[in-house]
C-alpha cells in the first residue's frame, strides 16, 4: 500500500502538484473547479514554465501510461512557433510521426500544411501538437487512462503558447478538449471560449482524404479562423 501511495504522489508531482490541504473549504473549492481550470490557475498546479521545461519534465522515455510498453518509438512533443497566434491540436502521433518525432508529417500533415498556407500562414508560424504524445498501437484511439496521463501537458503547452485561436482537428481532439460527446458535425465551425482563447473545431485532415467533399466546410472554418486572427470577427 505504501508503494502505491508513493507512486500516486509521484504522478501528481509530475503534474506540478506541490501539496494538499486539510482545510475542508479547500476540498470544496477543488471539487467545484474543473480540472482544466485548475491547471491554468496560478499556484494551483504550479506555473506552466516554458515549452522546453514541459518537454524536459515529460522526458525522452516517459512511462506515465501503458503506451510506453506498446511499441512507441519516441515522444512526439509538438512543433512550431512558441509564440504562435494559431495552435492546431490533433489526436495522437501516427506511424510516420512516431518515426520522425514530429506531428503531422504524413499525408494528413501535407494536407494540413496546405490548409495552413491557404489562410496566409506557414507551419513555422503556427504551433502543432497532439492530445497524446505517444503513438497508440495500430493507430487506435487513445484510451481514457492514456488521456488522463498526458492531457495535462497539452493544457500547459496551451497556457505557455497562449494562442489567439486553437483549432482541434477531428472528433477525438475536439471532444477531449471540450469534454463533450457531441459529434464533430455538430461542433465544427462554432466558436468556444477556451482557457482564455477562442477554440474553433474542424474536421481532421485524414477525414478530408477520405471525404474530399468536406474540404469546403473546413475552408469555411479556416476563413473564420483567419478573420479572428486579423481582427475582423
Amino acid at each position: 500500500m505504501s508503494r502505491e501511495i508513493a507512486d500516486h504522489l509521484r504522478y501528481y508531482a509530475d503534474l506540478g502538484v506541490t501539496g494538499l490541504s486539510r482545510d475542508p473549504n479547500w476540498r470544496v473549492r477543488a471539487a467545484a473547479s474543473p480540472a482544466t481550470d485548475a491547471i491554468s490557475e496560478p499556484g494551483s498546479l504550479g506555473t506552466p514554465g516554458t515549452l522546453e521545461d514541459i518537454k524536459t519534465e515529460i522526458g525522452p522515455a516517459c512511462m506515465r501510461c501503458k503506451l510506453c510498453t506498446l511499441g512507441r518509438t519516441q515522444i512526439v512533443f509538438g512543433t512550431g512557433n512558441p509564440k504562435a497566434r494559431l495552435m492546431l491540436v490533433g489526436e495522437a502521433p501516427g506511424e510516420e510521426e512516431d518515426e520522425r518525432g514530429e506531428p503531422f508529417v504524413g499525408r494528413s500533415g501535407q494536407l494540413l500544411t496546405k490548409i495552413i498556407e491557404a489562410i496566409g500562414l506557414s507551419r513555422e508560424q503556427v504551433y502543432i501538437a497532439n492530445v497524446i504524445k505517444c503513438r497508440p498501437p495500430d493507430n487506435r484511439n487513445p484510451e481514457p487512462d492514456e488521456v488522463a496521463a498526458c492531457e495535462p501537458y497539452l493544457f500547459r503547452q496551451i497556457d505557455v503558447i497562449n494562442p489567439m485561436v486553437i483549432v482541434p482537428l477531428g472528433k477525438f481532439a475536439t471532444q477531449c478538449l471540450l469534454k463533450t460527446t457531441d459529434p464533430i458535425t455538430r461542433l465544427r465551425g462554432r466558436r468556444f471560449d477556451y482557457r482564455g482563447t477562442t477554440l474553433i473545431p474542424t474536421f481532421h485532415p485524414a477525414y478530408l482524404l477520405r471525404n474530399p467533399s468536406a474540404k469546403r466546410e473546413v475552408w469555411d472554418d479556416m476563413k473564420l479562423v483567419r478573420a479572428i486572427l486579423q481582427g475582423d470577427a
